[in-house]
């Protein structure tokens, strides 16, 4: 699968010599990372390396020990980016009194100029994307693995946001789902700057024009295959 050639341009956004230590466990050391805009940065490393750390962090989720992480937009410094993002399923509590709409809905709180019907149409947008037409208004609760996955995927792309950060997006996604997924991915890539986290990094990997992999350090492949677990040299 291969997309369109687009030059990066501008920096969106820089992590500058950022540490987390936890607990007296050093999570991330010295990270220094520049993503420009269009980027499509795909990320790896060893559980525990501190992928998901570094994407909470650049998401403001967290606070690193030191360093600092710097936001542009159009080249000019702000304080905040506008990012969706689709956190590991293991960190939603699937027991919250919500349903499908609901949870895909509430990606458009704190979008400005709505009316009512170009929200509802962007929520539609995003439901039909996801194939989740047939439990709009089922409970987070009695959804599969899969069907939350796409429901939160849904919740992260409706406000089409300019930078998505992607936590394990393939994961508890059935086979049947998986390549309209792969579809889903390169459609956003085309207008769209992605940090994403997968093991299943075969067709990631074609996608992607970065590969970083994330263990407690960056370091960034160049391999010209792109295959991250084996193509890099220290």
């Amino acid at each position: 699968m291969e997309l369109p050639l687009h030059l990066p341009q501008s920096d969106m956004l820089k992590l500058e010599h950022v540490d987390m230590i936890r607990e007296g466990r050093v999570i991330l050391s010295d990270v220094n990372l520049q993503v420009k805009e269009g980027d499509f940065v795909a990320i790896t490393g060893p559980n525990g390396g501190g992928k998901t750390t570094m994407l909470r962090i650049i998401l403001g989720l967290l606070k690193p020990t030191s360093g600092q992480v710097i936001y542009r937009s159009g080249g000019v410094p702000v304080r905040r980016l506008h990012i969706g993002y689709l956190p590991q399923k293991n960190m939603i509590d699937s027991r919250f009194p919500v349903d499908v709409r609901e949870v895909i809905a509430s990606g458009l709180l704190g979008v400005k100029g709505l009316d009512d019907n170009t929200r509802c149409g962007m929520i539609e947008k995003a439901v039909s994307m996801m194939g989740l037409e047939n439990h709009l208004h089922s409970p987070i609760g009695a959804l599969s693995g899969g069907q939350l996955q796409r429901t939160l995927l849904g919740r992260a792309i409706i406000s089409e946001p300019p930078v998505l950060v992607l936590d394990e997006p393939l994961s508890y996604i059935d086979k049947r789902f998986e390549a309209r997924m792969y579809g889903i991915i390169e459609e956003l890539a085309a207008h769209t700057t992605i940090l994403l986290v997968s093991h299943e990094m075969s067709t990631i990997a074609g996608m992607a024009n970065r590969h970083l992999i994330v263990d407690r350090r960056v370091h960034e492949c160049t391999a010209s295959h792109h295959y991250v677990r084996t193509g890099c040299d220290d």
